[in-house]
């Protein structure tokens, strides 16, 4: 990719290039997705969209979104109705019911998406930077971070390890305090490597206290400098 990406705080004119960019972020479910894309536009101090330039079209977005602030909103309620939905594990659903209701205050939902070629040196930045403006403002609202469009690919035989689709997201699996993967409905084209792999989502629950997420930084670095 040869342009020069710039971070912005999200604005009004990036409302159809993130609708593009979050389209298949709950699967193929129909939902309230201009709802959302609103909600990310709307936290003026938290999340970062890259560009190249101002006027250019966003290639990438991550913001975060407290569940219980806006736990009215249309799109909030169909994105628990769904994570519901596709959690099939007993023992996971449980701590899911009380991660969305009663937990809801101290949760905040990781919004991670990007185009699949952005350079990821701009990885550490992008996090560092959303870190620190959560950080200031809930002052230890958040509690927990819920990484709920995590996608990879399982392979047909245990043996076959998993493949990430984003980086980042083997170092929130590793760091996660629970996880449940689904069946994905989109089932697009892939490659002949992948013809034995399923496609999966990938839900996650991850501790956002100064040890894990100084961990994640840590980790991330690495796994970008041995790429």
């Amino acid at each position: 990719m040869n342009v020069d990406l710039e971070f912005f705080y999200p604005k009004p004119d990036d409302f159809h290039g993130l609708k593009i960019l979050l389209n298949n972020y709950l699967d193929v479910k129909v939902w309230d997705l201009s709802g959302f894309v609103d909600l990310i536009l709307g936290q003026t101090t938290v999340g970062t969209v890259v560009k190249p330039g101002d006027d250019g079209a966003p290639f990438g977005v991550i913001s975060a979104i407290n569940l219980e602030r806006y736990k009215d909103h249309r799109c909030i309620v169909d994105l628990k109705s769904f994570l519901l939905d596709v959690c099939h594990e007993k023992s996971i659903s449980s701590q899911l019911k009380i991660f969305l209701g009663e937990q809801a205050q101290g949760v905040g939902l990781l919004v991670s998406q990007r185009v699949v070629n952005l350079p990821l040196e701009i990885l550490p930045p992008l996090y560092d930077s959303l870190f620190d403006e959560v950080s200031w403002a809930t002052e230890d609202e958040i509690s927990h971070g819920g990484k709920p469009n995590g996608k990879g690919a399982l392979g047909e035989n245990e043996a076959e390890p998993i493949l990430y689709n984003h980086l980042e997201d083997e170092i929130f699996d590793k760091l996660c305090s629970w996880s449940f993967t689904f069946q994905l409905r989109d089932q697009q084209a892939v490659t002949h490597e992948l013809r034995n792999y399923r496609k999966m989502g990938l839900v996650m629950a991850v501790k956002a206290d100064k040890q894990t997420v100084d961990k994640f930084r840590e980790d991330l670095k690495t796994f970008i400098s041995d790429s």
